[in-house]
């Protein structure tokens, strides 16, 4: 399971053996959300709504790298 970043007690992390549509898993405390990488989709969430907004910013100012890391891992 590797873990892309961790911020702000969020954990940003994606499955060895996840499947596309590209997405990332977010962690806080007991939360946890789903975010397609493409287009910051929300596919699961079960975070605060301030938390969301926290980390979808993080993932928008990530999303370049995140999506590198998901293409060096799966290609």
């Amino acid at each position: 399971m590797p873990t892309l970043l961790n911020q702000n007690g969020f954990k940003f992390f994606f499955y060895a053996n996840e499947h596309d549509p590209k997405h990332i898993h977010i962690m806080k405390g007991e939360g946890f959300a789903k975010v397609e990488l493409e287009n910051l989709k929300v596919v699961q969430n079960y975070l605060k709504p301030k938390d969301l907004k926290l980390a979808l910013e993080i993932i928008k100012e990530n999303q370049n790298n995140f999506i590198g890391v998901w293409n060096e891992w799966f290609n």
